[in-house]
């Protein structure tokens, strides 16, 4: 019996093996059967006929091929059924590569674990495969910017992982197909969040069965299409929605009352249709960015009032919409608002656009109404214009208000103090002033939630994005460029982008293919002003860049070997003797840089420091672009904080000291030593530091979103609903928790608050600014009598009367921090105390303690706000007038954790989703995790955009 079954464990293996065998086999076989219908593939597929071996842009498991990236390869051909053999296929990336032309094979369906079908930008044609809707792992599909034609196969909704489905610019047409009986249709796409497909030729009703209560959706973007009928009701079911596009298109009757239901919507486009009844109300939209009712022929009505209480509006789009009578000047006050266009309307009276309005305000269009007075205001930086007003008669020709508008200057990244240097084409000068082959395309963001496309400071926190990210995904990026930032007939924003190698000779495939898929998969996520976006990239000519290597390599030797041999003949004898007597000064320097360091200056002894890089004046100053005022991101008692970017492509963030400042040499000290020392993924980390040339500098990792205060306040642009706030409080808990109890010896912060609590991309908290921190040193770990330092409004009042600082002062502030974050406002608001206040609020006994007029409005809107009264309860003992009664931060991070838990998340699996991704080995995790944490969607919230 033993032997017989032996033999049958034997013939099963054996079966196994040739089994895997013949899987691997048809692998290598469907491999070269690819490469033989591509022209352009990589020169590595020449040399192994082994795919898993060496092959550029295909990776496998256990000899399979499990990934196929070659967006951006210049490949030309067409997609071969041979690609249906490759049965362990997860990801396949042929974006941008304009060549790759006929039908998408029907075979496709045998790729049963296909989680991204990403073909992006290419030549596809023919009508998409009804076997699509069998690819039952699928969750990203990108078909956009083809020539596919024919109606959206029905069968995709049988795809239940679904989450982003992006059809748009192609050539599509017929209806929306949604279930009806035992056939199935997008209605069923429960988990989606994304339906792009705009730019196509879709034809019939808006189906009222598309949407339901139960959908998950972010963005419908049905733009540029050929729809009729009226907009369903049932759009207003969907409460998860952020960006509304059903412009341009032939819908007709009346705005569904619905819509005002969608709270959470900050952009709607309605624009360009034939839409009738009476001006819809949208005053429930409270977070609305960006409304365009446009070219639409609704009643006759006056300026309806709730758009004075749209807080969050930036654009309001209302031309040709049969508006009439006087505009209230209370429109004007809206406090993001930038733009107003009222063309070709029936207003009229006196324009009078008050006396305090929004600082942010950029052009009012008024062209072809019925104004016939203006009240003007001293101050011109408002572009008026009532060209075709009756004010504008023959006797006034000369009022700048009655001209067409000025252009104005478009946005370009600025070099770093370049000089006079070119390059010689092809190479482009990089901002870092090099010469290299850039890697470049279009950046098409279809919903950007901002109208001041003249604005520097949000293409910089663009740009910082940008680098960030590449960081992130370990791409050889040396600097990105930006440039001639326009709007296009639909209101796209085009942004053309040019990325910049590390390698002076350019990028490789493998870089080009890691570029360009983090931008395919969707996996860059720009700041939420932009909103959705569409890569479009170029071909990048790989020959051209090694071959300019090389001949610059020839004329780069040839200068240095005649400057090396010119320099011994001239000046041999007597640099050798001024080597020799400076050398033991440098190596002095080198070793100590404190060596200049001042005893007596009232900052104490040499810093102490364990393996902080020492930068000198020159080298931060190249790359601040000598400290430059557009490179000032703040200011403070220290002095300025300037961002920089290393020669790596690393941002960073560097604090000035003033020039003379003892405070400023006492902070320097303080954080350099403590930050040297300490490291934990919630506090902000140390690079170096500088102590040149009588400069003091400080030099940290750059954090991209700011601080918690900006996001509170509106300023960031980031949405920071319940769970968000957990996840930062927890964030910040751990960093204090960490210095209270793992630094050696304990340290204690002494000026916690919003200010000094960052968000980087991910938006995980980190612990900031450690300029009056306090070690309480061997001698006495209990507490230390010291000089009060912090901030009012934080300060731990038994510390301020006793000067005994203990770590329980750190909890205190805290503990403000904690009502700061549900309330959203400042610890002390017109001479009332942020904790009387809540106090006095509180009734234990009715739901939410009876909190509803304190607590930030925004808290509430996505999610319930379960354990919001533990969170409460919490906050208020870290407020208690003792230190005794105080929990410690390890308590509180344990409360922190338990209130999560009961929202139905782990914090320990919260904190591992929060740590940067490894981009180049994404496996079966997908990138789609957290996409609505910006308020169009994002991957990474009321105002979306500060112009600063």
């Amino acid at each position: 019996m033993g032997e017989r079954i032996g033999h049958l464990l034997l013939i099963i293996l054996v079966f196994i093996q040739v089994w895997f065998s013949t899987a691997q086999n048809n692998d290598f076989t469907a491999m070269r059967a690819l490469k033989d219908a591509w022209d352009n593939t990589p020169p590595s597929w020449e040399g192994s006929s082994d795919p898993c071996s060496d092959w550029e842009g295909i990776r496998c498991t256990n000899g399979r091929v499990t990934t196929i990236k070659l967006a951006s390869m210049n490949l030309k051909g067409r997609l071969t059924g041979d690609i249906a053999q490759l049965t362990e296929l997860q990801i396949l990336d042929l974006s941008y590569n304009k060549d790759l032309t006929g039908s998408l094979t029907s075979a496709i369906e045998n790729l049963k674990k296909l989680t991204d079908l990403i073909l992006v930008d290419c030549g596809f044609n023919g009508p998409l495969p009804n076997s699509l809707g069998n690819l039952d792992s699928l969750i990203q599909m990108s078909l956009n910017s083809n020539a596919f034609t024919g109606p959206i196969p029905p069968s995709i909704g049988n795809i239940e992982k679904l989450y982003w489905l992006d059809l748009a610019d192609n050539r599509l047409s017929g209806g929306i197909p949604v279930s009806n009986g035992g056939t199935p249709g997008l209605d069923m796409l429960l988990n989606a969040g994304h339906f792009h497909f705009g730019k196509n030729m879709l034809t019939g009703n808006i189906p009222e069965r598309l949407f339901r209560s139960n959908m998950s959706l972010i963005h419908i973007l049905f733009e540029d299409n050929q729809l009729i009928g009226p907009i369903p009701s049932t759009l207003g079911l969907v409460k998860t929605l952020e960006v509304v596009r059903l412009d341009r298109n032939f819908l007709t009757g009346s705005v569904p009352p619905s819509i005002n239901d969608l709270i959470r919507v900050t952009d709607m486009f309605l624009s360009n249709n034939r839409l009738t009844g009476p001006m819809p109300n949208l005053s429930g939209l409270i977070v609305l960015n960006y409304l365009d009712l446009s070219n639409n022929t609704f009643d006759p009505s006056s300026v309806p009032s709730w758009f004075s209480t749209l807080e969050s509006l930036t654009t309001l789009n209302m031309y040709s919409t049969n508006l009439e009578g006087q505009l209230p000047a209370s429109l004007f006050r809206i406090p993001q608002l930038q733009n107003v266009d009222l063309r070709n309307n029936a207003l009229n009276g006196t324009l009078n656009i008050g006396t305090a309005p929004s600082n942010q305000l950029q052009q009012v269009n008024l062209q072809n109404n019925q104004i016939t007075d203006f009240t003007q205001r001293s101050q011109d930086s408002i572009e008026i214009i009532l060209l075709g007003n009756p004010i504008c008669t023959e006797t006034r020709v000369d009022n700048n208000f009655c001209s067409l508008p000025r252009n104005t200057t478009p946005y370009s990244t600025l070099p770093n103090n370049c000089g006079t240097k070119f390059c010689t084409p092809p190479r482009v000068l990089s901002p870092n002033c090099r010469c290299s082959f850039p890697y470049t395309g279009n950046l098409n963001f279809r919903a950007p939630s901002f109208s001041d496309i003249g604005n520097s400071t949000i293409y910089d926190s663009l740009s910082d994005s940008l680098i960030s990210s590449f960081q992130i995904f370990q791409l050889p990026v040396e600097s990105i460029s930006l440039s001639n930032p326009h709007k296009v007939f639909n209101e796209y924003l085009v942004i053309k982008l040019q990325i910049f190698p590390i390698e002076v000779k350019g990028f490789n495939r493998t870089g080009i293919s890691g570029l360009a898929f983090s931008f395919s998969s969707q996996a860059y996520k720009p700041p939420p002003a932009f909103g959705p976006y569409v890569f479009s990239g170029e071909n990048y000519d790989f020959s051209l860049a090694e071959l300019g290597h090389k001949s610059s390599s020839g004329v780069v030797i040839g200068a240095a070997v005649g400057s090396c041999v010119l320099v011994v003949l001239l000046i041999l004898a007597g640099i050798y003797a001024f080597r020799q007597k400076g050398r033991a000064e440098r190596a002095y320097q080198e070793s100590s840089p404190f060596a200049l360091w001042d005893v007596n200056n009232g900052s104490g002894a040499v810093p102490q420091l364990n393996g902080a890089k020492a930068f000198s004046f020159g080298e931060l100053s190249k790359y601040t672009n000598n400290f430059s005022e557009s490179n000032n991101i703040g200011t403070g008692g220290y002095g300025m904080v300037y961002k920089g970017i290393l020669l790596n492509g690393q941002i960073i963030a560097i604090k000035r000291a003033k020039l003379g400042s003892t405070q400023g040499g006492l902070e320097f000290k303080t954080e350099i030593e403590l930050l040297s020392r300490v490291h934990h993924k919630n506090l902000v980390s140390l690079v170096g530091f500088c102590f040149d040339q009588g400069e003091q500098m400080l030099v940290y990792e750059y954090i991209v979103n700011g601080t918690v205060k900006d996001s509170l306040s509106g300023r960031s642009g980031i949405r920071l609903d319940w769970m968000r706030r957990l996840r930062i409080a927890l964030g910040a808990a751990k960093g204090l928790q960490y210095l209270h109890d793992l630094a050696d010896p304990p340290i204690i912060h002494r000026d916690v608050k919003t200010n000094n609590i960052l968000l980087d991309e991910r938006l995980v908290a980190k612990v900031a600014d450690f300029g009056v921190s306090k070690s309480l040193g061997d001698a006495n770990r209990t507490h230390v009598t010291t000089q009060v330092k912090g901030t009012m409004g934080y300060m731990d009042p038994e510390y301020y009367m006793t000067q005994q600082l203990t770590e329980k002062s750190d909890v205190y502030s805290f503990g403000v921090v904690l009502l700061e974050l549900i309330t959203a406002r400042n610890p002390i608001e017109k001479g009332k105390y942020i904790v009387k206040k809540v106090k006095q609020a509180m009734d234990k006994s009715k739901e939410l303690y009876n909190l509803h007029d304190v607590l930030d409005p925004i808290i509430g809107l996505t999610t319930q706000l379960k354990g919001l009264e533990r969170f409460v309860d919490l906050s208020l003992r870290c407020v208690e007038e003792t230190g005794d009664h105080r929990p410690t931060m390890s308590d509180v991070v344990k409360e922190i954790e338990g209130i999560m838990e009961l929202n139905g998340f782990n914090p320990n699996a919260e904190s591992a989703a929060n740590s940067a991704e490894d981009f180049t080995t994404r496996g079966s995790d997908h990138l789609y995790t957290n996409d609505s944490l910006f308020a169009y969607s994002g991957d990474h919230f009321p105002t979306k955009l500060d112009s600063k």
